[in-house]
């Protein structure tokens, strides 16, 4: 190996880490809010990329309907809790389930997008609800569950969502338009257009949340709710709410993270779970808790794999998920067991 192809692969690492950081991100995020591990974030990247390859292909993408189908489940759960005599926020529920998924609908149907600007802002359009939606349907319901029967739920979740991907895009891969279709050398070093826009929107988003939860109001209403659940209860900072937006945020983030790597590699149905495995070995690295760490574990794996297809292929992702023992083992020396309460 020469210098130009450490560099080579330096670059390749740093485009798909910044991928898995937005992944890490999400996951820590969730976690913090919900206890919830979210297995199927995966499957948000990929059905926010075959979403946009069927509105390129000219058809209504599938994934609109399944939207309005989690919607109209979402009010009737709600129209049950409210007969039961459980309180109901009404105006968040409208939102999430009657609202933004008609919008969707409308959008596709009436006057789909031309443009690739307009098909990108109704993928995401038709992606952001779904997080809220997969929360009330199956996670709002077990919300004082252990964190062993959410993530079997999760677990069981991430399969039924891959066989609806399948269901609904077929076994055929896609792969979509870039957004800055160039190519440029920079110190010798030769540069696409989408890298680019790969590495600055990753970058951009970091800073945006991290804005968001240093200077907004909801932002910080969300990590009250991640130290301490019920003091933010007893604040008054409306829980539920806060995991529907947390969802929301990983639903958004997922999309747009499916959009920057469609025009790099080929999206199956099924791609979006190695992606989301390789960003939850960055968030473990993080402490399922740390932002910078889980940041800073994305570029470590993306790192890694990239050198790992240089020097054994064949063994790359073995070598990547192996990563996660040695912190585990670490993490596990540093920590102090307590038994679980009953």
């Amino acid at each position: 190996m020469d210098f130009q192809i450490a560099l080579l692969l330096a670059q390749d690492g740093i485009v798909n880490g910044a991928i898995y950081a937005l992944l890490a991100l999400t996951l820590v995020l969730v976690f913090s809010v919900t206890r919830v591990i979210f297995v199927p974030q995966g499957e948000l990247v990929a059905f926010g990329a075959l979403t946009l390859a069927a509105m390129q292909l000219g058809k209504t993408p599938p994934t609109v309907w399944f939207a309005v189908a989690l919607g109209a489940l979402a009010v009737l759960a709600e129209a049950v809790r409210a007969w039961r005599g459980q309180t109901v926020e009404w105006g968040g529920t409208l939102v999430w389930c009657v609202a933004l998924p008609l919008a969707a609908l409308a959008w596709a149907l009436g006057a789909p997008p031309a443009g690739l600007s307009g098909q990108v802002a109704l993928t995401l359009l038709i992606c952001t609800p779904l997080g809220p939606l997969l929360y009330r349907l199956a996670y709002r319901p077990l919300a004082h569950a252990t964190v062993l029967m959410l993530l079997i739920v999760s677990v069981a979740l991430h399969g039924a969502l891959m066989g609806i991907g399948l269901w609904f895009f077929g076994a055929e891969g896609s792969r979509t338009p870039a957004f800055w279709d160039t190519r440029f050398e920079l110190l010798g070093l030769p540069f696409t257009g989408q890298a680019v826009v790969v590495v600055g929107v990753a970058a951009l988003l970091m800073l945006a949340m991290f804005a968001f939860f240093e200077k907004s109001i909801i932002g910080k209403a969300l990590r009250a709710t991640a130290i301490n659940r019920t003091g933010a209860r007893l604040m008054g900072i409306p829980t539920e709410l806060a995991g529907d937006l947390s969802f929301a945020l990983a639903a958004l983030i997922g999309a747009i993270s499916g959009l920057l790597i469609a025009p790099l590699t080929t999206i199956y149905y099924d791609t979006g779970f190695l992606i989301g495995l390789k960003g939850f070995v960055a968030a473990i690295i993080g402490a399922l808790a740390s932002y910078p760490l889980a940041v800073a574990g994305a570029l470590l794996v993306g790192l890694l794999e990239a050198f790992s297809s240089f020097w054994a292929s064949a063994y790359k992702e073995v070598i990547v998920f192996t990563l996660i023992i040695p912190v585990l083992w670490w993490r596990s020396l540093r920590t102090h067991h307590v038994e679980e309460d009953e």
